[in-house]
């Protein structure tokens, strides 16, 4: 065995597939150097420091701390304070501030050699705030720092923050995002319905919405069309209950037409004997000929092609209607209307709070 191999990891040998090939290994990232990590470490907890004493100093140096050293009999130890430990800690920030633009400095040069950036004066764009955050007044910016470093150290796999901490973090982050989203969005509908008050954006929306999916609308309208209508007309056809029922009802009213015609009557007595028998019997040929010929309308006209063709030519003509019409135009307002109330309804819901109830 060969020497190097003994200060390399064993890795588990991958499952075969089903057909005994093995699949590919996962590309592996390189992992960053131990250097690196403490480097990282050191300067999220100077960032650290740094930023919780600039916040009490500024606590101690406001009005408000004044006030309430006053209220609480503290005003001698906060004058001692701000007269001996001020001075000293904004020269210690200065110094780190110093130190800071020297090791932005240094990282900028390490960028141009290794060629990080595709241009060597991208580097102050990508740490815009770490830039920003060497300027004095500007140094509360130093927190984006800490966390971009505590973020990467996260994804390393190391516990910067406790897991409740980080659950707590990412639902006030989503709760914040949330508000301002169901804002923008609340807002947009809002200003989306007054629009729709306007008969002529009304009646411009309607036509392109019509105009661009008409190829779709004319589909959608011919498949219900097949699905509904279409077994309905089959039902008309000779041998069901529906065609045999209407081939009766014409048969019987073309029977009682002719009993009820007094002329035909009135010629047909003339015949002696044989009258009567010819009455009768032209009644039954009268309904005998209205089922007939209800059969053979029914087998003509409900054939599968030509209701088919029947069924598209009135999709089609349902997609070409004439849409300057009032009625057409207060139902798509409606429904237009109605639609953007559910959306509204359902931005109104606030989910954090279904959250909440979990133990985050």
């Amino acid at each position: 065995m060969p020497a190097s191999s003994t200060h390399l990891p064993k890795r588990s040998k991958p499952l075969p597939k089903q057909d005994g090939s093995l699949p590919p290994e996962p590309p592996t990232r390189p992992a960053p150097s131990r250097l690196k990590l403490t480097y990282d470490i050191l300067m999220l907890i100077a960032i650290g420091i740094d930023l919780f004493l600039i916040s009490i100093d500024a606590i101690l140096m406001s009005n408000f701390s004044a006030n309430v050293a006053n209220w609480l009999m503290l005003s001698e130890a906060l004058s001692w304070y701000q007269n001996v430990l001020h001075d000293p800690l904004r020269t210690a920030g200065g110094f780190f501030t110093l130190f800071l633009i020297f090791e932005l400095t240094v990282r900028w040069t390490i960028a141009i050699k290794d060629r990080v950036y595709y241009r060597w004066f991208f580097f102050p764009f990508v740490h815009w705030y770490e830039v920003l955050g060497c300027f004095p007044q500007l140094r509360a910016l130093r927190l984006f720092r800490a966390v971009v470093i505590g973020r990467r150290l996260h994804q390393l796999g190391y516990q910067v923050l406790p897991q409740p901490w980080l659950r707590r973090i990412k639902f006030y982050i989503d709760l914040v995002l949330e508000e301002l989203s169901d804002r923008v969005i609340l807002t947009a509908i809002d200003n989306y319905r007054q629009q729709l008050t306007d008969p002529k954006t009304q009646k411009s929306m309607i036509d392109s919405t019509i105009s661009r999916n008409r190829v779709e609308i004319e589909a959608v309208i011919l498949s219900l069309l097949r699905r509904e209508l279409v077994p309905q007309l089959q039902k008309l056809k000779r041998g069901s209950e529906g065609g045999e029922l209407i081939a009766h009802e014409v048969g019987d009213a073309i029977q009682s037409g002719l009993a009820n015609t007094p002329e035909l009557r009135r010629y047909l007595r003339l015949i002696p004997i044989a009258g009567s028998l010819i009455e009768s019997q032209l009644q039954h040929i009268g309904q005998s000929i209205g089922e007939n010929v209800v059969y053979a309308l029914n087998a003509r006209l409900l054939d599968d092609q030509r209701i088919d063709d029947m069924m598209a030519t009135i999709a089609h003509s349902v997609t070409h209607i004439d849409a300057n019409d009032t009625a057409l135009d207060v139902l798509v307002a409606s429904i237009i209307n109605d639609s953007l109330s559910a959306l509204e309804a359902q931005v109104k819901v606030q989910q954090w709070k279904h959250k909440d109830m979990l133990n985050l």
